[in-house]
Formats: C-alpha cells, sequence, structure tokens
C-alpha cells in the first residue's frame, strides 16, 4: 500500500506539471518593464535639464568664427581655450572676491545660527516657537527688499561697497535657515548626552562646543554648503551694496563682462563654467551630509 500509494502521488505531480502554463522563457514581468520606462524616463529629463550645463561647456571651447555656424557644432572638433586663458587675465579677482565673501558668510552664518538652534532646542526660552516662526517668515522676504533697506543702512554707516558689508547681507539670508536646520537636528540628540556632560561639572557652554557640535556635523555641513552657495550666487546685494567698490563677486564680474564683450562668446561662458566649478564640487563631495541634515528631525521615535 506504501509502494502503490508513492507511485500514485508521484503520476499525480506529474500531470499536475504538464497542465500547469509555461510562461515564456522570452516573456518579462509587467514590474521590470515599468523599471526600464521609469529610468528611460529619467534619463531623458535628466538629459533635458543637463543641456545647458554641455553647452555652456562647448561654446567656452569653440573659437569666435565658428561661433555662428550653421547648424552648430554639437562638439568642440577644433576648440580653443582662449575663452579661459581670457578667465585667467580678466576675472582671477572676482573670483577671489566671491570666494572670501562666500567663506565669510559661512563662518558668521555658522557662529549665529548654531548657538540659537542650540537653544531653542535644547534650553526651550520663553518664545521659542514665535521666534522660530519669524525666521520663518524672515526666508519670505523678497531680497531685493532686504537690498533696499541695506542699502540706506549702508549708506549712513559708510560701508558701501566693502566686502565686510557684502558678507553681512548676504548672512541675513543664511542664517535663518541655518537657526532652523540646526534646531530640528540638535533636537533629535538625547539629551542624556546634555545631562551626562552637566553631571561631570561641563558649562551650558562647554557642552555645546564638546558635545553638541561634535554630533551635529551633518546640519553644519549643509549649513555652510547652503550659506555659500547662496553668497557665491548672489547678485541681487553685491549690484546694490557693492556695484561701485574695488572688490566686486564673480556675478558681477560675469554681467560686466557680458555689457563690455559681448561677441566674445567663448570668453564668457568659460567665466561661466569656472564660476560653477566649487559649487559643483562641494554638491559632489558633501551630498551624503546634505541628505543627512536636511532631512533630521523629520521623523522621531
Amino acid at each position: 500500500m506504501t509502494a502503490a500509494s508513492a507511485s500514485q502521488g508521484r503520476r499525480r505531480a506529474a500531470h499536475d506539471r504538464a497542465a500547469s502554463p509555461r510562461r515564456a522563457p522570452h516573456a518579462r514581468p509587467a514590474g521590470r518593464t515599468k523599471q526600464h520606462l521609469k529610468t528611460a524616463l529619467g534619463l531623458f529629463f535628466t538629459a533635458v535639464m543637463l543641456f545647458p550645463v554641455y553647452w555652456m561647456i562647448n561654446v567656452s571651447l569653440t573659437k569666435d568664427t565658428d561661433m555662428r555656424a550653421d547648424p552648430p557644432r554639437l562638439l568642440p572638433l577644433d576648440g580653443t581655450l582662449e575663452g579661459y586663458r581670457a578667465v585667467i587675465e580678466q576675472q582671477m579677482p572676482y573670483l577671489g572676491t566671491s570666494l572670501i565673501v562666500g567663506l565669510g558668510t559661512v563662518a558668521l552664518t555658522l557662529v549665529l545660527s548654531a548657538p540659537a538652534g542650540f537653544a531653542l532646542a535644547k534650553l526651550r526660552p520663553k518664545g521659542g516657537g514665535a521666534l522660530s516662526f519669524v525666521l520663518l517668515i524672515a526666508q519670505m522676504i523678497p531680497g531685493i527688499i532686504m537690498a533696499m533697506g541695506f542699502y540706506a543702512i549702508y549708506l549712513r554707516l559708510g560701508v558701501l561697497n566693502t566686502v565686510p558689508g557684502l558678507i553681512l547681507a548676504d548672512s541675513t539670508i543664511a542664517v535663518p535657515f541655518g537657526v532652523l536646520i540646526f534646531t530640528a537636528f540638535m533636537s533629535g540628540i538625547p539629551d542624556e548626552l546634555i545631562n551626562a556632560a552637566l553631571i561631570d561639572g561641563a558649562t551650558r557652554w562647554r557642552t555645546f562646543v564638546s558635545v553638541i557640535l561634535p554630533v551635529s556635523r551633518n546640519a553644519i555641513v549643509t549649513v555652510s554648503l547652503f550659506a555659500f552657495l547662496w553668497a557665491w550666487s548672489d547678485f541681487v546685494f553685491a549690484s546694490t551694496l557693492d556695484g561701485g567698490g574695488d572688490a566686486q563677486p564673480i556675478t558681477l564680474g560675469i554681467y560686466q563682462y557680458i555689457g563690455n564683450n559681448n561677441q566674445q562668446w567663448n570668453a564668457i561662458m568659460a567665466t561661466a563654467v569656472v564660476a560653477s566649478i566649487p559649487a559643483t564640487l562641494l554638491l559632489i563631495i558633501a551630498q551624503r551630509y546634505v541628505a543627512a541634515g536636511v532631512t533630521a528631525g523629520a521623523v522621531k521615535d
């Protein structure tokens, strides 16, 4: 009986396998096809968005005689570096000023926003919620309105057309953002770390410097990156508060270069390429920290 039952079970299993429909070896699951379609669409839209960047690089390497070729050349097969030589000779002072303004804005933003974020997150002063709301509203004020207000103040103080005045103006955009990021990030730091430092005899300031800041690296990198990019790409404050100074940022350098050399497009585009390199490198290096810093506080236990 046992052997007969086993033989009958094998025949039944073989019959079920023969009756079940077989999937064609070349057929693909619907999910994989959708995934490939999404990937293709993503690559297409990415190529469309990056094409202006490619065209900027292409024009920066194109000779002036080939600039009006019909049809336009998609590859600079007979390229030139004259535009980049012009950048080195004429635009380096502007790049140096932008670098000083950007680093100064980062330093001032961190000095002001990190302690403020710690106070709002851990010390919880009275009116902290109202202050956070005011900081949020401050980011909605148009830059041109703030620039006109700074112009009247700087004119009385005699700090128009100066690098420190431009650093202070650019910091007014970055500081509210920095305070909100630091507040959200530091709110997720366990209170046990602070209490342990206080029990060991550390002051509030010592706790902030030695305990809070080392674990806030993602927030520091995020705030620093955005502050630098805002200062580096600023045109409104630069044209309003530093339009006649000896030390002008690269945005004004490009603007004036277009007005004075509107036929030398390879030099203009080469200036834009060189001005884009610092921001691109910073974004590539810091993107991992930025992703963690921006999403800090979004998910709580």
